[in-house]
């Protein structure tokens, strides 16, 4: 990493999955007119790339040629893959439950590591995954860890899943969820667990907004403006 992107200011937000990492993520985003990156969006549009391209999911070095191939570009809401937004496809479960499995492949770790660290550029970047405060962005000044009860994310997914329209089963979530927490904890690779110097936040009984202000507080506390 060059010397001056080392100087552009980085907020990482690692959690499990549902816990609001993205949400939270772009809001604080828009409040302080940064960048964002949504980490998982690309290890989602690699598992869709391998069901559509019919790549052995199995084979770890096929996985991460597909991910080098990927031509993707975000626009607002829109996640363009080839030029085709497949932002709702991104989103079926079956696309999580792979992109869960095949982030523990060491090769597409490695094949994504850089498109990931690409993102940081000026004003600032905030960065939302699994392992940006461990791994890609170690030298952030603000990690947080965001967490919340499993219930409280499984009813949330539920609800997003059936707000675009798909069908969701709360109590299958709610089991899918907690097997994917699993396998999330105890990869060998890059595995899910708070930065040592990261603030934990538990967002289970806060709103959107109040946990935007948790973050944006957090970061006004280290000296830095709090918002545009």
């Amino acid at each position: 990493m060059s010397a001056a992107a080392a100087r552009i200011p980085v907020i990482t937000i690692d959690g499990p999955t549902a816990s609001g990492k993205g949400t939270i993520a772009h809001r604080v985003a828009q409040a302080l007119g940064w960048a964002v990156l949504d980490s998982g969006a690309l290890y989602r549009l690699t598992a869709l790339a391998v069901q559509q391209q019919g790549v052995d999911e199995d084979d770890e070095n096929a996985v991460a040629q597909a991910a080098q191939r990927l031509d993707v570009a975000f626009q607002g809401e829109q996640v363009l893959l080839s030029g085709i937004d497949v932002a709702g496809l991104i989103r079926q479960e079956s696309v999580g439950n792979l992109a869960s499995k095949i982030a523990a492949y060491a090769p597409l770790r490695q094949a994504l590591l850089e498109r990931q660290r690409a993102f940081r550029l000026a004003p600032g970047l905030v960065a939302d995954g699994r392992d940006m405060g461990t791994v890609v962005f170690p030298d952030a000044p603000l990690k947080i860890f965001l967490v919340a009860d499993v219930r409280a994310r499984a009813e949330r997914r539920c609800k997003q899943l059936k707000e675009k329209g798909f069908s969701a089963n709360l109590t299958r979530l709610l089991e899918d969820m907690r097997e994917r927490d699993e396998r999330d904890r105890t990869r060998a690779n890059a595995p899910l667990l708070a930065a040592a110097d990261a603030k934990t936040v538990d967002s289970s009984a806060l709103s959107i907004d109040e946990t935007v202000n948790v973050v944006l507080d957090f970061w006004s506390s280290l000296g830095f403006p709090a918002a545009q």
